[in-house]
């Protein structure tokens, strides 16, 4: 290898090991902040999941629920078309929302949007599961 080469290819691992630190740090970080965030992760079985017209209402109902100020970030799903033995799909809908902390996280549980989502829908669904997690 020549002189020319070797520099150019030491320049070039030497960016890949400076930056790739930065890169990682910004594919993890779930804020702009880089400030922890507070996540909830809803899951919903309903009782007639292949009914149009009960999945009609309760997107609906979804739908108003994540306009709530206090989310910053908002994912409605449905179970992916995957197959694998860790993955559980027998969910109906899957409501996935972020915090910038607990506090407004607790103040969605008592907004009156929430309230009404729950008292307008509960009788869609028949089982529920909630996930919270924070950074570690």
């Amino acid at each position: 290898m020549d002189r020319r080469s070797f520099i150019d290819t030491a320049g070039k691992a030497t960016a890949a090991v400076c930056l790739t630190p930065l890169v990682l740090n910004s594919c993890t970080t779930p804020s702009k902040n880089n400030k922890p965030m507070f996540v909830h992760h809803v899951y919903f079985w309903l009782h007639e999941p292949e009914n149009p017209e009960v999945r009609k209402a309760f997107q609906k109902g979804l739908e108003e629920l994540v306009t709530i100020e206090t989310i910053k970030t908002k994912h409605l799903g449905v179970p992916a078309k995957t197959d694998r033995d860790v993955i559980d799909s027998s969910y109906s809908y899957s409501l996935l929302l972020m915090f910038d902390n607990k506090a407004d996280q607790d103040i969605y549980q008592t907004h009156p949007t929430h309230l009404k989502f729950i008292e307008e829908n509960q009788q869609y669904w028949k089982k529920v599961v909630v996930y919270d997690s924070v950074d570690y």
